[in-house]
């Protein structure tokens, strides 16, 4: 089986998981924008997902593939880095990388794009060795 997402990574972005980090890792866009608008569904949903997190971590798992690119430390270089683009030039993206350097992560829209897509960014790139 693949294990394309830590479910301690999980775990440690469920701790600011009112604000959809842990979503946002786990592939759930649309749900991780809810929980930022609305601070995790007023800390409910916040709450009740320190329970779903093994299910969303065995649901990512079977839905991206694994390999050479790390979902961890993409997404990690995403969060902390994303304005720099460091994230895109470690999956290989160096033009995009650049470019994101040189503007502020093209000037956050991409940064925000990328939290939308960069699982299935990271998988496509797993993928590609195959092919």
């Amino acid at each position: 089986m693949n294990d394309t997402h830590s479910k301690t990574v999980g775990y440690i972005l469920w701790i600011f998981g009112f604000l959809g980090a842990h979503r946002f890792y786990y592939g759930k866009p649309v749900t991780g924008t809810i929980w930022l608008f609305t601070l995790g569904l007023l800390g409910i949903g916040w709450l009740i997902d320190l329970f779903l997190i093994p299910s969303m971590d065995r649901e990512a798992d079977l839905r991206f593939n694994s390999g050479q690119v790390d979902y961890s430390v993409a997404w990690i270089l995403l969060t902390f880095l994303g304005i720099f683009g460091i994230h895109r030039m470690y999956m290989g993206k160096w033009v995009t990388g650049i470019i994101y350097l040189f503007t502020g992560g093209f000037f956050i829209v991409g940064v925000i794009y990328d939290f939308w897509t960069l699982n299935d960014q990271v998988s496509i790139k797993n993928a590609e060795r195959f092919s």
